[in-house]
């Protein structure tokens, strides 16, 4: 494609999704219909006893199932009330932080090996790390003419809607995509694991070149490295990284392979798979639900805060200017208008999220040497600040501490990777915890999920269209 069909090609596109206004005005009143045929007071879910978003009255969960897979802990429950006590973060029974711990001690890739644990439920001795390694290696690169027919003929300007319809168009090109047997399932999670980096960087590729007018550079991945220096291989022009780069990126991948089953995304697995669907529409949506600014989708919204902050905080170093403007944005006056502090808070976490920890010692020796220390205090600053402004602004004891969004972003943003990678990269790392959970489901569900929705609108007499 020339410089100029890509010009009519990006045109055309911009032209689809231009409406008359005509539709405008009729969509308009279609959505006004909508939004006001369905109001629910919000005393109904106190009568009803709602649980909503499965959560009980003092903020713990609603215990929907059981797993061995991980374990997220941020509170112990006396007498029916939450008490805050330090993060842990547990895969199949070991601290995430001793996995770090190991994989930096002896220098090695660490998150090929936290895949292993998650799938097996064990620590791989040497020979089957270095076997199950050599085997994700192999699948890496995608099917002949996936790359040209799937992902170049229908580009995407969201990498994570481009993922999910490349996992969905992965059905088509697999040989026994409806066998629900564990060994099938099994062959399908690990070659969708190995792949999740490949399709993004194509993906993001395929953007840079109908979307945003850039370069576009398709390498091959290769067998004999990590998880982590292939996507740097692959998103870069150059296919240039450096050791420290790709170590620090491997750190994350660690860090967001697994949350527990309660997570929105890996509940949406275990949901799907209850269905007795193939594992591409399991693995399909819970790409859909990470991409939300609820989830995944957090440490961009993060970013774009960080930017707003930047831009209308002058001294960076004073806590009453920045304090101030925290409180214009809690109080919906400023950036979003949503009222949120990106970055703070956590379902579970109360006193700190271990995650957040070991990627703010990360940044800090980071931003030293990118001479970013402003930026990287700024960070400290609001982390400080902010939980003192929402407990102004709202009058809740609760403890906050920032979340993993807080700090990934930054990180990521040092390491010069493009900022509509970043929710994309928590799922090239969440696909491990996600096919853990399809094979938990399979295993040990046995039960559809149909939770309960209780109707508050009365029988009508049904009007015939002639007396309307």
């Amino acid at each position: 494609m020339n410089y100029y069909s890509q010009e009519l090609y990006i045109y055309a596109k911009k032209q689809e999704f231009q409406l008359t206004e005509k539709e405008n005005l009729f969509i308009g009143r279609l959505s006004e219909l909508a939004q006001c045929n369905d109001p629910i007071a919000p005393s109904l879910y106190e009568k009803y006893d709602v649980k909503r978003g499965l959560r009980n009255a003092n903020g713990t969960g609603v215990l929907v199932g059981l797993t061995s897979i991980g374990d997220v802990v941020g509170y112990d429950v006396v007498d029916g009330k939450k008490i805050a006590i330090p993060g842990k973060l547990v895969y199949r029974g070991y601290d995430v932080a001793d996995l770090v711990k190991d994989s930096q001690a002896h220098s090695q890739f660490g998150f090929e090996q936290t895949v292993y644990l998650l799938l097996f439920g064990e620590l791989p001795n040497q020979k089957e790390l270095d076997d199950f390694k050599e085997y994700l290696g192999e699948l890496r690169t995608l099917p002949p003419n996936f790359t040209e027919d799937m992902i170049m003929k229908a580009p995407s300007s969201d990498i994570m809607n481009k993922l999910a319809r490349g996992v969905l168009a992965s059905y088509s090109y697999d040989e026994n995509p409806e066998d629900r047997s564990i060994s099938n399932v099994l062959r399908q999670c690990i070659e969708l694991i190995s792949r999740f980096g490949t399709l993004t960087a194509y993906a993001y590729q395929a953007k840079r070149r109908y979307y945003d007018g850039k370069s576009m550079y398709i390498h091959n991945p290769l067998p004999e490295l990590s998880t982590a220096e292939n996507f740097l291989r692959l998103i870069r022009n150059n296919k240039a990284f450096t050791d420290d780069e790709a170590k620090l990126l491997d750190l994350a991948l660690i860090l967001h392979a697994e949350h527990g089953g309660g997570n929105n995304s890996s509940l949406t697995v275990h949901v799907v798979s209850s269905a007795d669907t193939d594992t591409y529409s399991a693995i399909g949506a819970a790409v859909g639900s990470l991409k939300g600014s609820r989830h995944g989708g957090a440490n961009i919204k993060v970013m774009e805060m960080m930017d707003d902050i930047k831009k209308n905080v002058k001294d960076w170093s004073s806590e009453k200017e920045l304090k101030e403007y925290l409180k214009k944005i809690s109080e919906k006056k400023a950036f979003d208008r949503t009222g949120l502090i990106y970055g703070l808070g956590h379902a579970i976490y109360t006193i700190n999220d271990p995650r957040a920890t070991i990627l703010r010692d990360r940044a800090e020796k980071l931003a030293k040497e990118k001479g970013l220390e402003d930026e990287y205090n700024l960070y400290k600053l609001i982390e400080r600040v902010g939980p003192q402004v929402i407990y102004e602004q709202h009058g809740d004891d609760k403890k906050i501490c920032v979340n993993v969004d807080f700090y990934s972003g930054f990180i990521y943003s040092m390491l010069n990777i493009p900022r509509e990678l970043f929710t994309p990269l928590f799922a090239v790392s969440r696909i491990a915890g996600w096919s853990a959970h399809r094979i938990e489901e399979i295993v040990a569900g046995g039960r559809i999920y149909r939770p309960a929705y209780k109707n508050i609108l009365a029988e009508r007499e049904y009007i015939p269209i002639s007396k309307r």
